[in-house]
Formats: C-alpha cells, structure tokens, sequence
C-alpha cells in the first residue's frame, strides 16, 4: 500500500499515473527548408519554393547528407563506383561511398532517382554521425527506431520520404552530437567553414539556452513513462499499478525515477516515446527519505528487440540554481504520454517535512504521473527530480535534488524490485 505523505501545514500529493504520444507540428517542413537555406545547404531554389510534398530521391538525399557533414567544403569527391549517377550528384555520391556512409541498390547501380526510404535515409545520417549498423549499433530495417530511440529524430518515419521529411531530418540534426561526442554538426560546419558562424549565430543555432520547444525536440526523447506492478498477479494479468515517469541518465541504460514510484513494486517497464517498452532490470541505487532511485533498464525489449543505445540527459544538480531562473519539467502528466512545460524557480532549497533535501519548488506545471520526472535548466541539465506538489496551493511544485545520484556509487549489483517489495534488500 502506498504512504499518504505530509507536509507542515500543507498536505503533499506525490505525483503517480496512462500513455499515446505526440505528432508532428504543421509547417515544420518549410521552417526547416528554410533554415537548411539559409545556411547554405539547401541551394538551387529559392526560399519558398522547396517542392516540399514532392518525393525524395536517392541522389538527392546524398547531397545533402554530404552537405550536412561539410564533406563539400573539406574534402576532394572520389569518383563513384556506380554507372548510372548523374554529373551533378557524382562527387557527393562517390564522397559518401568513400566514407562508406552509402550504398548503392546493387553493386553497379545507384538508382539515383529513386525515392528515398526512411530506413536508407536514417541508416545513411547515423553512418554520417559515427554509427555503424555493421558493428551492430543497429539495423537498416531499424535505422528510423533507433534515431528516433537517441533523439535524433523526433518522429518515427516509415516508407518513402518527402523533400520536406529530408529537410526536417536534416534540420532536426543540426543540433545532434557525433557519436565520438567531438561536436554537433552544426558546430562543426561552423568548425570548418562549411557554414558562417554569423547564419549560424542568426537562426540561434549556436545558442546553447534552449526555448521549451527546443527542450522537449531535444531531450523528450531521453525520458520515459514507468509502469509498476505490485504483485505477480498484477504482472500476470499485464495491470499496472500505477504510472510514472523516469529519464535515462546513461546511453547504455541507468534511469533515474522516485523511489515512490516504484515503492512496494515487484516488476516495472519503461515506455519510451517511440512506444517501445523495456523492462526495469536492477535497482543500482535507492533512497527513500531523498525519495530517488538508479534503476538498470534492459536494452532488449518486452517484444525481445535489442538496442544499442538510449538518449541520455545530463546530471548538473542545484548548485547553480537561483530563484527566478527557468526551468522544464519533462515526465508522463496523468499518464497520458511524455509532455513538457516551463516555469521558474520559486525557492531552489526549500525545506519541506517529507524530504531529508531541501526541495527546489517552481512553477513548472506537474501532475499525476510526472513522479520521475526531469527537471532541467535552460541547457537542457537536470537539476532535480519532479516529485510532489502543494495540494492547496498554487503553481508551487516540487522537485528532489538529483546531486545524490552524482555522488553514488552505481557499479554495484543492485537489486531487484522484488529484493526491495519483500524488504530483503540491504
């Protein structure tokens, strides 16, 4: 049975909730066409004029890439292994097949004029990013999950792909890091010259403050929604308990959630926004009266597909938090999905009876369900995590310092969650 939890004077609701996900915004297509211009990458058109709904060819698809890598500026183009390329996509097709970021549909042809599908263009940008479906990071047929899976993109696309869905990909990751973690693309085009810092700076590409837009593109992607289950019986009949939210805090699997969201449970699972679900596996690191948890979550799913690799947000704590600053609330509200919204910070250290920390209490709306939850700055760290609220009061939110997940130690075994429900752990 879970606590009723009390504060002085004021009664707390700890926050724990169901679950579909977001679409795409409209106009996206053109925003994104018009920024790719604007940087020199989209050329030969003017703005306006981008032949959005009209399919995407191969070929197409390769200029671009190799102008997202700044290929055109830095380096000389081989020649392609491929007898049916056209003049004007030559060099970019035989620099990416040098780089081995291409293929071609059989070993002489490229079928350039062939509509792009997702699954190439996906597997083509994450070759391009220091990805490699041969070393297993992931498949082809499973290339738009797993960019979806990181955060690389934000919607999951499937069959034959639009102008306008290169331009968003291509726009969208801009702001993405290499794999080798050496720069984001957009820094690097900037790096090299393949792009002026000055249209970089104009489109507030280098800015390193994020709007609440570019927070949720950006980081929803790393949390997820936590579904816990009290009894075996419960797990048996696949009914959960109760709904929370949670984020990964390492690209191999280390989530944060409360510990009240998984109090007294003997099975939980991860919902990420792509929809697919993994099981909690281990508890790394918990404690009750701070009210966090490190849980392991598996890289193979409850459908037994494996993963690489998960988006990841990074942990920076309190220290720096003032009064006023802005802050995002990413977690699963009511459990009807990950969502995202904004406020300030109220008090970044305020004592409240439940919590052996000093809480931060913001403005940052959360409910039912966000229990887990991450709260970041305005560069996208997190500061804390979002756990309770001031029933009668109004915009006062809570959020539990994540500064003890920095300091542990989570090399250790664990436990399960059955360990912790049957009070064996120790």
């Amino acid at each position: 049975m879970k606590k009723r939890l009390f504060a002085f004077l004021c009664v707390l609701t700890l926050l724990a909730s169901t679950a579909p996900f977001s679409s795409a915004l409209e106009g996206e297509a053109l925003r994104a066409a018009d920024t790719l211009h604007t940087l020199g990458l989209v050329n030969g058109t003017a703005p306006g004029s981008y032949a959005l709904e009209e399919p995407a060819t191969r070929a197409q698809a390769v200029v671009l890439l190799v102008r997202l890598a700044g290929g055109e500026a830095t380096s000389s183009h081989g020649i392609p292994g491929f007898r049916d390329v056209p003049a004007w996509a030559a060099s970019a097709v035989g620099y990416a097949s040098q780089k081995n970021w291409v293929n071609g549909v059989t070993q002489m042809d490229f079928k350039p004029d062939q509509v792009i599908t997702a699954n190439a263009w996906c597997t083509f940008l994450l070759r391009m990013l220091g990805y490699s479906d041969k070393d297993g990071d992931f498949t082809v047929d499973g290339a738009p999950a797993f960019a979806q899976r990181i955060g690389l993109v934000s919607d999951l696309y499937s069959g034959t792909l639009t102008r306008g869905d290169l331009f968003e990909t291509a726009a969208g990751a801009l702001s993405f890091s290499y794999r080798d973690g050496s720069s984001t693309v957009i820094g690097h085009l900037v790096e090299t010259g393949a792009v002026s810092r000055a249209a970089a700076n104009a489109l507030g590409l280098l800015n390193t403050e994020l709007s609440a837009r570019q927070a949720a593109e950006r980081h929803l992607s790393a949390v997820f929604c936590l579904q816990a289950y009290e009894t075996q019986e419960d797990v048996d009949k696949k009914t959960h308990t109760s709904d929370a939210s949670g984020f990964f805090i390492s690209a191999d699997g280390l989530a944060v959630t409360n510990y009240h969201s998984i109090e007294d449970s003997v099975y939980a699972t991860a919902t990420l926004s792509t929809g697919e679900t993994y099981p909690v596996e281990r508890v790394l690191f918990y404690d009750e009266e701070i009210d966090i948890a490190v849980l392991r979550i598996s890289k193979t799913s409850t459908d037994r597909i494996p993963t690489s690799a998960f988006a990841y947000l990074e942990l920076v704590g309190t220290n720096d938090l003032r009064a006023g600053d802005t802050v995002y609330a990413l977690g699963n509200p009511l459990g009807l999905g990950l969502a995202v919204s904004s406020g300030i910070v109220s008090d970044p250290a305020r004592t409240v009876e439940r919590y052996e920390l000093p809480c931060v209490m913001s403005t940052a709306d959360i409910s039912r369900g966000s229990s887990g939850g991450a709260l970041l700055n305005t560069f996208g760290q997190v500061v804390a995590v979002t756990s309770g609220a001031y029933t009668y009061g109004n915009s006062m939110y809570l959020a539990v310092p994540v500064n003890p997940v920095m300091e542990a130690d989570l090399t250790a075994a664990g436990w399960t969650l059955a360990d912790l429900a049957s009070g064996t752990a120790t």
